[in-house]
């Protein structure tokens, strides 16, 4: 590899991790009103869903970063779970920083 392709690649990938690492800052006390929709399901201890039975898991304490990133993944479709499809679709980037800001504090 020649020293032009070189940097390019490593021009590529220095920016390519940066926007990776980039994300919104999460606000907990906004996120605290916004996550009300998801004590819905997330908040019955024991609640199972009707088809396919599996339990909802718990979110408090979960990693921030975990939850934006599967909420980004519902939104998109790379997941595939139509409730959660329905309530990311209406989520900003920021409000989803919020709501994992607020339930990671949990």
């Amino acid at each position: 590899m020649g020293k032009k392709n070189f940097f390019i690649s490593m021009g590529a990938s220095v920016f390519l991790l940066a926007s990776l690492t980039v994300h919104a800052e999460g606000d907990p006390e906004a996120g605290r009103k916004k996550a009300e929709l998801c004590a819905g399901c997330h908040g019955i201890s024991g609640w199972r869903n009707a088809y396919p039975a599996y339990p909802v898991p718990k979110l408090g304490g979960q990693h921030a970063a975990y939850l934006v990133s599967a909420l980004k993944a519902y939104k998109s479709g790379a997941r595939n779970h139509p409730p959660m499809q329905n309530s990311a679709d209406s989520l900003s980037e920021q409000d989803m920083a919020d709501i994992a800001a607020f339930l990671s504090a949990q």
